[in-house]
């Protein structure tokens, strides 16, 4: 695993994988401190054989760099542009005129999908977006049509897999979440007439960090756990069970045969004593065969349509679902791949290609000076490093769990230093820290 240093440049993106295993995909999120230069990440999809890329925004810089690369893009709508897309059908149309028309020309980008808004029915939201989500996706379709490109793109809304439920917790008994029930079934009916498909986020990871008596084998898709019967149908895995209850929420609501779109699912490396790269490993081989095998689940048999979370480590996501939020990334921030994976679903296991021309700031950390006797002193400044930086691997069960009081001090104002660009005066902590050109990373535990 090579060092990971900062890295100066920007972008944002989230992409699919199309080289390898037809129609699975991978996000690439843009919540970081040092994100990479579109034109490099472009140069990574292809070098990968990636030929889908799904963005949360739109923004131009990014859009732009796709041009002439062949790569199928689905622009994104954040969920603070909703309400402003669903109040005026004219800031709906300008938005289309300005971020995907503009990009609409021969040699231009190859835009698919618009999602509209992410997980807006979250339940954390409590509803803050339960009156926009709609009629902003029907404006944007509107729009796309009025424009002329109806027939190709189409809008849709990335939903997380808590829009349904399960009384039993067996698909045979799903249905939309009480709440959001009458405008789930009105959107997916929406979504019907328009030959728009589904997005669901669905996350094995989560089912396991959530619920302590979760059977482990189960998050797998390895066929290693005991089967789990609903009427007559066998599941091993909990992809396949949370797949078919959207199934049978769909087919409950209506339209038994709309279209879905997996918009993101994976497995993170670090941040939880479940999140290490050898379960990632795990599930990534059992997931990719599983797609090679183009099984399908029980109740959609055949090819799927499914975007691995996510391209890239994220340093400045919110840690409040767990710590692991910012290390969903089958690459390092800067590019740089963790594992060897194999993308056919066929033994075919191999480093992916890293990120060529990533520019990095001069080799140097700041550590704790060794001269400081008492480091309990220390505490006030490392909770001020880490409240402004990333210190998710020295929680509970992460790679850098095990470093001695030294060591944690270090990570702390290593982190802090390294994203105030190397800042000489962010390495001071009240005179405790000290700027050196050895690296003490030890094994998996990176200072950056």
């Amino acid at each position: 695993m090579a060092r990971a240093e900062f890295l100066v440049g920007a972008c944002c993106i989230f992409l699919a994988l199309s080289d390898a295993v037809h129609g699975m995909g991978v996000n690439w999120g843009s919540i970081t401190s040092h994100p990479i230069t579109p034109s490099i990440v472009v140069g990574m999809l292809k070098d990968n054989g990636i030929d889908k890329v799904k963005l949360f925004d739109a923004d131009s810089w990014t859009v732009s760099a796709l041009a002439g690369s062949r790569i199928e893009v689905i622009l994104g709508i954040p969920n603070d542009q909703l309400e402003r897309m669903a109040d005026s059908y004219k800031n709906a149309r300008n938005w289309v005129k300005e971020n995907v028309t503009k990009h609409l020309y021969d040699g231009g980008v190859d835009i698919r999908y618009v999602a509209v808004g992410n997980e807006p029915f979250l339940k954390s939201y409590n509803g803050s977006h339960l009156k926009t989500t709609l009629p902003a996706l029907q404006n944007v379709q509107k729009a796309l049509d009025e424009a002329g490109h109806g027939d190709k793109i189409k809008a849709t809304v990335p939903n997380n897999a808590d829009v349904y439920e399960s009384a039993s917790d067996k698909p045979s008994d799903a249905v939309f979440r009480g709440d959001i029930k009458g405008t789930m079934i009105e959107m997916v009916r929406f979504l019907h007439d328009n030959k728009a498909p589904f997005m669901v986020n669905i996350y094995p990871f989560l089912s396991l960090y959530l619920n302590p008596n979760f059977p482990v084998d189960f998050a797998f898709c390895d066929d290693a756990a005991k089967p789990i019967n609903d009427k007559g149908t066998q599941y091993t895995n909990v992809f396949d069970a949370n797949y078919d209850t959207l199934v049978w929420a769909l087919k409950k609501a209506g339209v038994p045969d709309l279209k879905i779109i997996v918009g993101e699912v994976g497995w993170p490396t670090d941040g939880d004593k479940n999140a290490n790269v050898k379960l990632a490993k795990r599930f990534y081989d059992g997931f990719f065969k599983k797609m090679a095998a183009n099984k399908g689940t029980p109740l959609r048999p055949g090819h799927l349509d499914v975007y691995l979370f996510s391209l890239l480590d994220e340093d400045m996501k919110s840690i409040e679902p767990g710590l692991f939020e910012r290390h969903w990334g089958i690459f390092q921030y800067d590019g740089q791949p963790k594992f060897a994976m194999d993308f056919t679903g066929k033994g075919q296991d191999k480093m992916p290609v890293a990120a060529k021309g990533v520019q990095y700031l001069p080799a140097q950390w700041c550590l704790l000076n060794k001269n400081i006797k008492n480091s309990s002193v220390a505490g006030p400044e490392v909770d001020y490093a880490c409240s402004l930086s990333d210190c998710s691997s020295l929680g509970y069960g992460s790679t850098c769990n095990n470093l001695d009081s030294y060591g944690n001090i270090s990570y702390a104002f290593n982190m802090y230093f390294q994203m105030q660009d190397q800042d000489v005066e962010s390495c001071n902590f009240n005179g405790m820290a000290e700027i050196v050109t050895q690296n003490i990373s030890k094994g998996s535990c990176l200072f950056p």
